[in-house]
């Protein structure tokens, strides 16, 4: 339902946002339509907040703060706090009074908060804090019994009970308690009890046919691995004999080629190596028994040596000095019994504790001491849970506020009186300080949002070589220009917490960062052009120059062996000559044209300077303007993984505050006598002579060339100039009028002309010359 209360809305930076400033607005936020919030989810990590703060509105631990957690958490310090006012002043130390005791989930929350006072030795304290809570818990947590369903081993005196709990640690590991120890929990314990029968059954299933399973008591099993020890290369040796019986040809081959005895004579000799134990156990012929001692591979006597001892001589006989295939067959079947029971091992999980412990742990039913253990500190849980809604509440008190303030609004973004939770440092890189700094996980998923802020971002990786701490951030850079903003550049970064680190560009994002800066980039970017073309044409020439020198060289030697002279130079050719001219001559009438067109302003040449200036820098300025008009927040939050739910803009003059550009602090005294200044150039004179230079030279051109056009324009007198007119109707039949041209003789004023029409029957074309006659000027 919408809500009645009456919200008050300010406007910061271009951005209206909802104002909260009272109790009853943090009251009223669970009515306030969710299109209206600045955010609607948040990380829990990787902020400059609490986390156990945000981890306990995080309701359901998926690592995210939503709009509907917000909301809870208001319904929630609503419900236990009897005024808000305790949340408007953000403080943990909170008086017993201000708590509510109307429900039973307040009132069991006002009880424990009166008990923890009294189990610190203060019952007559009228105040708690969240020191009282750590303290707490910390106690809780110290004693073998705290709640959380996990015994460690001191969780019992009993020798046997302690040593079974490190036995299912030792064989279905360990979980960590609050404590911090290692310790067990009640699925661990029904694996080892489950685990503990099997092998026990298993066992039993044995035992029951001895005879067959266990030929040789209690060392069959010992034997039994001797047996398997060696039992691959004995089928191996065998093979190969009968290979050799079916073709003598075979037998040389089978016995290892020569090569491979010539390789492992080059090296160190080892016996125990790879290549010797790939070898037969004993040289091939066909029909042949296997030795069991004497001429037998080295690496292979000793396991030769245990399988007799242990195996061969208890079935086959003492004295058995070589073993044929019938008795490797009769060998295996004394055994076979054993392999097939042993393929229906049970209770794997505890065979390294033996049957002998197995059967000690069944008998003295520790699984079952373990379990009540577990149940009795798990009736603890109660009492330690109703501890976290006393911890909440607490740090709601303390912390609420500022994260509506950075949630349901920004107004700490925009206030200079606090940081956003989202600004974790200061950036400190080419003379400016950057606050708009926010932390990255993954700067190639971040850059694809965080472009559409229209921002220039700087992603800088920082460490800290003491600590081999890392981190990555993205600062935004809003006033200033980006000239020596390149990657590799390094700088200095101050964590929230005051920390430095070492910070380092990496990548780049490219944006306007304010109009002035528009204004002079293509004049920058025709200088960096010049510069290039120069560099590039320099390189080029000295290049050529170096080559010619080398020809020249080559060429003279070769004409001091032959006798020849050298040969002869190209010539130039007029037509080249001819274009250049040509080329010549068009860049000046082009520059003439200009000229005339600038000189031909007069008095609004300034304007026509202005204009040219405009030309050039307006259209950057105009498409600055509108990218700095389109700026925004909005993006770069969430590409950090926040959900920032209007456009929270970043205008020009809140922008320029985010970057704080080096400046003289107040009452700062400045000399500018520097020992090492580069000498100075008057070049205000050589600029001002050239601006003369190039004004008289243009006169002198338009009086040759266009006839005082410009002079007469900018410097004649206009009173000594008469133009007189006079206009007579010939009468019908009367040839038309001839027109004479009279040339003014010398002396008179420049720029004076008479002329008359001739009379009547003047021949065409003629024209008389005569002196002029001007009135003088009055």
């Amino acid at each position: 339902m919408p809500s009645r209360h009456s919200w008050t809305f300010f406007r910061s930076g271009g951005f209206d946002q909802v104002g909260i400033t009272r109790a009853a607005d943090i009251a009223a936020v669970p009515g306030l339509d969710l299109t209206l919030w600045a955010a609607l989810a948040c990380p829990v990590k990787g902020l400059e907040f609490d986390e156990r703060t945000l981890a306990l509105i995080d309701d359901d631990n998926d690592g995210r703060v939503r709009a509907g957690e917000i909301i809870s958490a208001v319904r929630f310090v609503v419900e236990h706090l009897r005024d808000l006012a305790t949340i408007v002043a953000g403080s943990d130390r909170v008086a017993l009074t201000a708590l509510s005791d109307a429900t039973p989930a307040s009132k069991a929350v006002l009880s424990c908060a009166r008990h923890i006072l009294v189990t610190q030795g203060r019952p007559d304290d009228t105040h708690i804090c969240l020191a009282d809570i750590d303290k707490a818990f910390e106690a809780f947590a110290k004693t073998p019994f705290n709640g959380d369903g996990i015994i460690t081993a001191d969780a019992s005196a009993d020798g046997d009970i302690r040593q079974a709990i490190l036995d299912v640690i030792a064989t279905h590991g360990s979980q960590v308690d609050r404590t911090g120890r290692p310790g067990i929990d009640g699925k661990r314990v029904e694996a080892f009890a489950k685990d503990l029968a099997d092998h026990d059954a298993w066992w039993r299933a044995g035992e029951a046919r001895a005879v067959e399973v266990f030929p040789l008591g209690e060392r069959t099993l010992p034997a039994l691995a001797t047996i398997d020890a060696v039992a691959a290369k004995i089928d191996d040796y065998f093979a190969r004999c009968r290979l050799a019986a079916y073709d003598w040809r075979a037998q040389a081959a089978l016995n290892g080629q020569e090569k491979a005895y010539l390789e492992i004579a080059g090296s160190d000799l080892v016996i125990t190596a790879d290549e010797i134990r790939a070898l037969p156990l004993a040289r091939v012929e066909a029909g042949k028994a296997l030795p069991l001692a004497g001429a037998v591979n080295p690496a292979w006597v000793g396991a030769l040596d245990a399988m007799r001892r242990d195996a061969i001589e208890p079935v086959l006989g003492v004295g058995v000095a070589q073993l044929d295939e019938a008795g490797w067959a009769a060998l295996g079947a004394r055994f076979a019994a054993t392999r097939a029971w042993l393929k229906d091992k049970a209770g794997i999980g505890v065979e390294q504790l033996g049957i002998a412990r197995v059967r000690a742990h069944i008998a003295g039913r520790a699984t079952v001491a373990i379990a009540e253990l577990i149940a009795k500190d798990l009736s603890y849980e109660t009492e330690f849970k109703s501890l976290v809604p006393v911890e909440k509440l607490l740090r709601l008190c303390r912390d609420f506020n500022r994260l509506l303030h950075n949630f349901v609004n920004f107004a700490d973004f925009y206030s200079h009186d606090r940081p956003a939770i989202f600004q974790v440092g200061t950036l400190y890189l080419d003379s400016r300080a950057c606050e708009l700094c926010v932390r990255v996980e993954d700067i190639g998923k971040h850059v694809v949002l965080a472009s559409m802020s229209k921002t220039y971002l700087a992603y800088c990786e920082c460490t800290r070589p003491a600590s081999n701490e890392k981190l990555t951030i993205a600062a935004a850079f809003t006033a200033g220009d980006a000239d020596y903003l390149l990657v590799g550049r390094n700088g200095l970064f101050y964590d929230r917490r005051g920390r430095d680190w070492d910070a380092t560009i990496v990548k780049v994002i490219e944006a306007p960062i304010s109009i002035r800066q528009a204004f002079w980039a293509p004049y920058k970017r025709a200088l960096r052009f010049v510069e290039e073309t120069i560099a590039k044409r320099a390189a080029a020439a000295d290049d050529a120059a170096h080559q010619r020198l080398s020809t020249g060289i080559t060429e003279t030697a070769e004409a001091a062996q032959t006798g020849k002279g050298p040969k002869d130079k190209p010539k130039i050719d007029i037509g080249t000559v001819a274009a250049l001219g040509v080329a010549v001559g068009g860049i000046t009438a082009a520059m003439g044209v200009m000229l005339n067109a600038f000189f031909g302003l007069g008095w609004l040449m300034p304007l026509g300077v202005l204009g040219l200036i405009l030309a050039i820098s307006g259209p950057a300025m105009v498409i600055a303007l509108l990218k700095l008009r389109q700026r925004s927040l909005g993006p770069l939050l969430d590409a950090s993984g926040w959900a920032v739910n209007s456009r929270v803009k970043i205008n020009i003059p809140f922008g320029g505050s985010l970057t704080q550009v080096a400046r003289l602090p107040a009452g700062a005294t400045r000399s500018l006598r520097d020992p090492y200044a580069e000498k100075k150039r008057p070049w205000g004179l050589y600029l001002t002579v050239f601006v003369l230079f190039v004004v008289v030279a243009w006169l002198g051109i338009d009086r040759l060339v266009y006839g005082d056009w410009v002079w007469r324009r900018l410097f004649a007198p206009r009173s000594a100039t008469t133009t007189t007119t006079t206009t007579t109707t010939a009468p019908p039949g009367t040839p038309p009028p001839q027109t004479t041209t009279t040339t003014a003789p010398p002396g008179t004023p420049p720029g004076q002309t008479t002329t008359t029409t001739a009379p009547p029957g003047t021949p065409p074309g003629q024209t008389t010359t005569s002196p002029a006659e001007t009135p003088p000027a009055k």
